[in-house]
């Protein structure tokens, strides 16, 4: 069918994947760093010209990239605001990332809709800080008069689309980046303009939602656009998960995500219910503590790096002679326990040693993620497969524990460029089905990830027991925390 490509326009970089069409086999790719300066002290900035995603986008497919390239899928980071005015410039730097100065706005929206549950039914999560509907908050509050001339509201992938069509009057989005922003209800399919209006204080234009093979348009040299989409969904869509596949994301904070038929309406707030790049779903459970456990223990035992305390872990037994570890290092999520902290607990003598502390650091994170799993599973999603994402994937004592802990056959996919190979993947429907070689129900089934396939196998029974030992722990701790 020929080549396609996909552009991953992350907090940080670009890069660009150019793929066979048919097979998804990865030909060429580019790679460029956004030209932004950080804030004094490091960091992300939490302001950024969006014109520095497309400088970088510019460096990323020089040298002739995308040379005989027929359609495009743009990806980006979620959760990013660009607020133009009626002309369609911006009023003020796009407003991205984990942004704490939205941590007040989200509370005030929460209480301004009722409540949680109140939230969670209209749209399918309940406001917090990164969110786009908080940021709208932030803005109408600390910048009145950028808010009074915001015009049009969109995100990072839906700009760059719009860019690369050349401004037209028609402005889209998916279902995917439309679920995250808090006022697009997975549920219903639709906007909540009340909610921009709650949040902004006015109405304001919002893109098109667009099938998931739909393209947005051509350029005036022929190139398709597809879509697009954010890139949790992009990375899903990359990695070729399904009904029964669930992602646990293993980065300082963790997050589980699973493919369901239908969107769910958690009343507690704990799942976030968004779409995904192919018409189906993606309850996503997050917690606040993965690898900042493990690095936390690290430090606490003078060893210098994972891998070493890793190594240490495996001196040790599943179970770690009792030594359980709940590691709510900056409070918790999942369970909602924002001021609580960490517990150790089984501390007898013989379980005193360096190994078995290290042993119960992973398999405490590794238990709050299977926490995080089953709520999921309560919810009566499927799991039956789990990919397990991020470096300390790679590491010996998470390879060995994570299968009997979650229950489930664990797939360690070696690393790639998923979210650019996902957006890839959504240029190749939409360009299969504009030539009608595609069904638009039915994605293009591309050559899976390469991966390492873990099986829970004899050691199911142990780990369950670990589990419930876990389970124990922390419903003495934090009673009822998990209870829905």
């Amino acid at each position: 069918m020929g080549i396609v490509a996909g552009l991953d326009s992350a907090p940080d970089f670009t890069r660009i994947v150019v793929c066979d069409a048919d097979t998804g086999a990865v030909l060429r790719q580019g790679y460029a760093p956004h030209p932004v300066e950080g804030p004094e002290g490091g960091g992300r900035p939490s302001d950024v010209d969006p014109q520095a995603w497309l400088l970088s986008l510019g460096e990323a497919a020089g040298g002739g990239l995308l040379e005989g390239v027929q359609a495009i899928g743009v990806s980006a980071q979620a959760n990013a605001v660009v607020p133009l005015d009626h002309q369609g410039n911006t009023v003020r730097p796009a407003i991205v990332g984990g942004d704490k100065r939205s941590q007040v706005a989200a509370a005030d929206l929460i209480d301004a809709l009722g409540g949680r549950e109140a939230w969670a039914q209209a749209v399918g999560c309940v406001p917090q800080a990164p969110q786009p509907v908080t940021k709208l908050r932030w803005l109408a509050r600390t910048e009145p008069d950028a808010a009074a001339r915001t015009a049009v509201l969109m995100q990072a992938h839906d700009w760059l689309v719009w860019q690369l069509l050349g401004r037209p009057a028609r402005r889209t989005t998916d279902r995917g980046g439309a679920s995250g922003t808090g006022y697009w209800s997975p549920a219903t399919g639709g906007y909540r303009p009340d909610l921009v209006e709650l949040a902004l204080g006015h109405q304001a234009m919002l893109p098109e939602v667009i099938g998931p093979a739909d393209a947005a348009g051509t350029t005036p040299e022929g190139l398709l656009i597809s879509a697009g989409t954010g890139e949790t969904m992009a990375a899903a869509f990359g990695l070729g998960i399904g009904l029964g596949d669930a992602v646990v994301s293993l980065g300082a904070s963790g997050s589980v995500m699973a493919v369901h038929p239908e969107a769910l309406v958690d009343q507690s707030g704990m799942i976030t219910s968004l779409a995904d790049a192919t018409g189906m779903h993606l309850p996503v459970v997050t917690t606040l503590n993965a690898v900042r456990a493990l690095r936390g223990t690290a430090e606490l035992l003078g060893l210098p790096d994972l891998e070493s305390l890793s190594d240490l872990a495996m001196k040790s037994t599943p179970g770690a002679h009792g030594l359980v570890l709940l590691p709510y290092l900056e409070g918790e999520r999942t369970p909602n326990l924002p001021h609580t902290a960490g517990t150790l607990a089984g501390l007898r003598r013989e379980s005193m040693k360096p190994e078995h502390l290290a042993r119960a650091s992973f398999e405490g994170m590794l238990c709050g993620l299977a926490d995080a799993l089953d709520v999921l599973r309560g919810r009566g999603v499927d799991v039956r497969r789990v990919f397990l994402l991020g470096a300390a994937a790679e590491l010996p004592a998470v390879q060995a524990a994570a299968p009997a802990l979650f229950g489930a056959q664990v797939v360690v996919p070696q690393p790639a460029d998923y979210t650019a190979i996902g957006a890839a993947r959504q240029a190749a429907w939409a360009l299969g089905v504009s030539r009608g070689t595609l069904d638009p129900r039915t994605p293009p089934a591309w050559q899976g990830a390469v991966a390492k396939v873990l099986e829970p196998g004899e050691e199911l029974a142990v780990g369950q027991a670990v589990r419930q030992q876990y389970v124990s722990v922390r419903e003495q701790t934090h009673p009822g925390a998990l209870r829905a």
